[in-house]
């Protein structure tokens, strides 16, 4: 066991070293490494980590995905092969989707309509309507208003509450399951 005090002038030595230097000493790295006598022999799968540099955007994406795989194994479905199945099958493999998916939305999402109007509605919009918010389709011209029917009122995100990303394994969706016997 390393005394109070030198594991203080080990503490304050390597943050110092890392800051100035990059690296931890070899001699404070040393006292720490196990002894190669003591350690005892196992054998394991190693499973090797795929190296992807990704941003936070990405990472985001991928804990979405992530989270609709857990509650409403969204992935599976999309990843199966649905040629082989009923169309009954299909269609209540599609409620238990569905039901998963949509409380995952309401857990982490508020979503609202874009346009207030119904489907089906005629509305008129300024030639300076936001096309993030609204896609003008048909005949546009060269007007300074336009006219037409709402084909989909839109959605956007009024609250996002996503959970902190993980520190590890940002680009795993759903981990693999290993049944132990």
């Amino acid at each position: 066991m390393i005394s109070h005090g030198k594991r203080w002038k080990f503490a304050f030595r390597a943050f110092f070293s890392l800051i100035f230097h990059g690296r931890i000493a070899d001699d404070i790295l040393a006292t720490f490494r196990p002894d190669p006598a003591d350690t005892p022999v196992v054998v394991t799968k190693t499973v090797t980590a795929t190296q992807v540099v990704v941003t936070d955007e990405v990472d985001r994406a991928l804990q979405l995905l992530g989270l609709l795989q857990r509650d409403g194994r969204l992935v599976d479905f999309l990843m199966e092969d649905l040629g082989t199945y009923l169309d009954a099958q299909i269609g209540a493999a599609v409620r238990s989707v569905h039901s998963g998916c949509r409380e995952t939305l309401a857990r982490y999402f508020t979503l609202q309509p874009v346009l207030e109007e119904d489907e089906g509605a005629r509305i008129t919009l300024d030639r300076g309507t936001d096309p993030a918010r609204v896609k003008l389709v048909g005949n546009l011209g060269i007007a300074a208003q336009f006219q037409g029917l709402v084909r989909h009122r839109g959605w956007e995100a009024a609250r996002t509450e996503l959970p902190p990303l993980p520190h590890t394994g940002r680009t795993i969706v759903a981990p693999a399951e290993v049944e132990v016997a």
